[in-house]
């Protein structure tokens, strides 16, 4: 099967387990916030997250990302990664387990000590099962991708609504996600036997740290970026106002999920097996971008200006604080589709220095201004300071970073032309219909159909970038040699 061939199958099937799993994660979380746990449980939870994804974006040093990169055997340095992974996810744990109290008082919530105990341990498990993920997701194996999330799903929501049911509150999510990622582990070793098996290699182990190290350290910034807001507004405003926040944050990031994180899980694999070509790589990336803006322009509009009603209708009315956050973290989510995009696009262009260079401008930028924002607006202020510095720090450093790579600002341009111009009409549309309605849920129902039946001819004609040109996919994968040159 050829290389287009097999991105266009994975992509099929990498879309509908996103999809799938969203679906039921989204009800899952709608039960719990209706009936079983309220705003402190969720900022609790949120506590523990922050730490869980520092933690994951360092846990194993970048390492496995060579499983996906490397043009060559996988069996001849596979159990050297396993093996650095363990260790270093291991000390990791063992740090965090320490300073767990320090932690959680630091986050503004002291008694999440034991909820960054448990939840963390998960740390551990990624990096026991980063190779035979990584071996996945070289090969385009979405089905067996999608049938590991399925168990993880299912384990982890039945566990969770359990304990919740019979009173163990923050707790139950902490149990949940480590139930789950055991049975996800168990189903790796069934779907790529052979791939939990450690080993050692000294000359490995040097050209695997040298490779991975500044692509942990860029994805250790993206983490810190996205989860900087949720320390601010813990430690400044404490857990109740962070459970608002983290739902906020939560429900925007549904369209992120769903359309970002079915293209990431073939995105990189597919720019890296063209990135010896700026031309091909400049192609892939206009035609991934146009897509994927296309998709998330209708959920991220409508949830920025629907935000109230749609919180009201889901949750309840005692999460209706988080509506005016909602506004500013929708239109921040478009913005993440597409820098998560341009991150692996650079990633497999090997441009690692420029990587860590855009986060860390977007994170100094960004530390000032949610903690002016948090103090003066509260958590409305986090989410207007997120989406301004986004806008006007990253979107311009991405822009460099990309030209780097021969993608010139124009390709960006006509690429999100369409959408943009679709996203304007949707939001006036959505908001005009829906005061003319008088507020209501069915106002509600009227402006999102209005607005849909606006937005979709203008974007139709960009199904033809579902056609992907013939000689793209028999370009050779780009050599890790050739990619510590990319930023001379």
């Amino acid at each position: 099967m050829s290389l287009g061939a097999k991105v266009r199958s994975g992509a099929r099937l990498s879309l509908l387990n996103t999809v799938v799993i969203r679906i039921g994660n989204f009800a899952a979380g709608v039960v719990l916030a209706r009936t079983l746990l309220g705003p402190r449980e969720w900022g609790l939870y949120a506590t523990g997250m922050v730490a869980l994804g520092v933690l994951l974006s360092a846990n194993e040093m970048g390492v496995s990302l060579a499983i996906v990169r490397w043009d060559r055997d996988v069996r001849e340095f596979a159990p050297t990664v396993m093996t650095l992974s363990v260790l270093s996810s291991s000390a990791l744990y063992a740090a965090l387990y320490v300073a767990a109290p320090t932690t959680a008082r630091l986050l503004g919530s002291p008694d999440a000590t034991g909820m960054l105990r448990v939840l963390c341990l998960s740390v551990v498990i990624d990096g026991l099962a980063c190779v035979p993920n990584q071996i996945i997701a070289r090969e385009f194996r979405q089905g067996a991708r999608m049938a590991l999330d399925l168990l993880n799903f299912l384990v982890t929501t039945a566990t969770t609504l359990a304990l919740a049911y019979h009173g163990a509150g923050a707790m139950s999510f902490a149990w949940g996600a480590l139930a789950g990622n055991l049975c996800a582990l168990a189903g790796c070793a069934v779907v790529v036997p052979g791939a939990l098996r450690p080993g050692w290699s000294t000359a490995e182990a040097k050209a695997l740290v040298t490779f991975g190290l500044p692509l942990a350290g860029a994805s250790l910034l993206v983490l810190a970026m996205l989860n900087v807001d949720s320390v601010v507004t813990g430690a400044l405003l404490g857990p109740v106002a962070l459970g608002f926040y983290q739902l906020a944050f939560n429900v925007s990031s549904w369209p992120v999920r769903s359309i970002s994180e079915a293209a990431r899980r073939i995105s990189f694999a597919g720019f890296s097996r063209v990135a010896g070509s700026p031309e091909a790589l400049s192609d892939a990336f206009g035609r991934g971008l146009g897509l994927l803006m296309a998709a998330a322009v209708p959920p991220c509009v409508l949830l920025a200006t629907l935000a109230a009603p749609a919180l009201d209708l889901i949750y309840g009315p005692r999460w209706a604080p988080a509506a005016g956050v909602l506004r500013y973290l929708a239109l921040l989510g478009l913005l993440r589709i597409a820098y998560e995009l341009a991150y692996d696009c650079l990633a497999a262009a090997g441009r690692r220095s420029s990587l860590i260079g855009v986060q860390g401008l977007w994170l100094a930028a960004l530390v000032p201004v949610l903690l002016l924002g948090a103090h003066r607006w509260g958590i409305a202020g986090v989410g207007a300071g997120h989406i301004a510095v986004a806008a006007a720090v990253a979107g311009p450093a991405f822009l460099w970073g990309l030209r780097r790579t021969g993608i010139n600002p124009v390709v960006v341009g006509r690429a999100c032309l369409r959408p943009f111009v679709g996203a304007l009409m949707m939001a006036a549309l959505s908001y005009a219909v829906f005061r003319w309605t008088g507020q209501t849920r069915w106002g509600m129902f009227v402006a999102a159909a209005v607005a849909l039946a606006a937005y979709v001819p203008l974007v139709l004609p960009m199904r033809s970038l579902l056609r992907t040109p013939a000689p793209a996919e028999e370009l050779p994968a780009h050599e890790p040699a050739m990619a510590g040159d990319g930023d001379r």
